[in-house]
């Protein structure tokens, strides 16, 4: 808006220019910090995906070494009952 037609509105609405360049000042003042928080929100954010990424494939590492150990001992135990048996025989 123009100075006049700021002018006009602000008799219009019952208010003074002055307060309405004060409310604009803080309006903008108050949506900066979220544009540089952003920045730093995306970042912590990328971040935690990459950590997330990693303890999956963690996990799953883990949850294919468990299912071989568990596999191996059942193997164990039937190689361990089949020598028992032929001995009672």
């Amino acid at each position: 808006m123009s100075e006049i037609e700021l002018a006009e509105y602000c008799r219009h609405k019952g208010l003074f220019v002055e307060q309405v360049k004060e409310w604009r000042t803080a309006s903008l003042r108050a949506h900066e910090p979220k544009a540089l928080n952003n920045h730093k929100v995306d970042k912590v954010v990328k971040e935690y995906r990459q950590k997330i990424r990693e303890l999956e494939k963690e996990l799953t590492r883990k949850e294919k070494a468990l299912a071989e150990t568990a596999a191996l001992l059942v193997l164990r135990e039937k190689f361990n009952a089949l020598w028992d048996n032929s001995e009672d025989v």
